[in-house]
């Protein structure tokens, strides 16, 4: 029988907790069970409003980092009690924990949740702070999804793209050639600004299917400013965050531009493209024609957005990762999962061709039941 290990993962996005049971061995893989935990919206308000200096940071990281744990233990729990899992059966939890500072260029990164409290109220091995390593070797501590990719969709023969659309979006290129390393890196926002600009306008967590953003009119002016940031425009290995990608960013460029005139939803159309181009422009420059995309994150659900994807990615084939055989909301918890299996057999999690790290590193602390 394969080792089973639960997979934690929120993102930029804060809406939930997603939480999957995946066991793997050299012989295979496969999820078994997936559960989201809604973020309470008090709980996403103080996290977000950490994610930008303020006042009493550290008194108020402290009590987040135990909120946070309590709502990753809750999301570990709720997976095993709803779907019967043998607590027996579980070899660790892998979490990601809540980022709410991401400063690679500074040498930092840091993500809260306590993992000793996911620990005590779950009573299994927990193994979290995966980034920190690989930052300590010179690495950008991210993205550290495309070592997942990597194990679990490399063919030989044939290349493939992997976009991942979160908050925050990253592209991992797996050639054929087998003895290529797989490189990745962030390409910019994915949803963050779309959230953000329809809560404002519509009241609304995110954007279904691009609906309003397809009212609207793209404006290439604007677009064309967006673009000029320099993050765009700088080599792999690269990493982001809300420490760029946020709405004062965004509001500072509107009024600089004469910008924040434009009627909403044709601000709308055009994140929705500044997301569409961003990632079609980096898969053109690492990607020949024939190579096979695939989508997962919650962008990938977004109709819009993946009508444009297919557009100005054409000749490229373009599905999402339910082909490969996992469904794409659930990669990233999936990726936690195994990192968690990496740990514990004293494997590499990270890969230096992705994040620029000196060399392979063991990721992660181990915090046992």
């Amino acid at each position: 029988m394969r080792p089973l290990y639960i997979g934690l993962m929120s993102g930029t996005s804060l809406d939930s907790v997603d939480a999957v049971a995946f066991e793997f061995d050299a012989s295979g893989c496969e999820m078994l069970a997936s559960h989201s935990e809604p973020f309470p919206l008090p709980l996403r308000q103080q996290t977000l409003a950490l994610m930008h200096p303020g006042p009493d940071e550290i008194e108020r990281l402290g009590r987040l980092d135990l909120e946070l744990a309590e709502l990753f233990a809750a999301a570990a729990n709720n997976l095993i009690d709803h779907h019967q899992l043998d607590r027996q059966r579980i070899r660790a939890i892998g979490s990601h924990g809540q980022t709410v500072r991401h400063r690679p260029e500074a040498g930092f990164t840091l993500q809260i949740g306590d993992p000793n409290l996911i620990a005590e109220r779950t009573g299994l091995c927990v193994v979290a702070d995966f980034r920190r390593r690989d930052m300590a070797a010179g690495g950008q501590g991210a993205p550290l999804v495309p070592a997942f990719h990597d194990a679990l969709f490399r063919a030989p023969g044939t290349h493939r793209v992997i976009v991942n659309i979160g908050g925050m979006a990253n592209i991992t290129l797996l050639p054929g050639n087998t003895e290529q390393p797989a490189i990745g890196y962030d390409t910019g926002p994915g949803n963050v600004l779309l959230d953000y600009w329809i809560h404002c306008h519509q009241a609304l967590s995110y954007d279904r299917d691009g609906a309003w953003a397809a009212t609207g009119t793209v404006v290439p002016e604007l677009l064309q400013q967006l673009l000029q940031l320099p993050f765009f425009s700088a080599p792999a290995p690269k990493s982001t965050g809300r420490e760029q990608f946020n709405p004062d960013w965004l509001l500072q460029r509107l009024a600089e531009t004469g910008f924040d005139r434009l009627a909403p939803e044709n601000i709308q159309a055009t994140l929705l493209e500044l997301t569409a181009v961003t990632i079609s422009n980096e898969i053109k420059q690492v990607a020949s024609t024939g190579c096979e995309v695939f989508l997962c994150g919650g962008g990938s659900h977004n109709s819009l957005l993946r009508k444009r994807l297919r557009t100005l990615l054409k000749p490229y084939t373009l599905a999402t990762t339910a082909a490969l055989g996992l469904a794409p909301d659930w990669v990233e918890a999936c990726a936690f999962a195994w990192l968690a299996g990496c740990r514990l057999d004293s494997l590499a999690g990270n890969m230096p061709s992705v994040t620029g790290a000196r060399g392979e590193r063991i990721l992660g602390g181990i915090y046992p039941p």
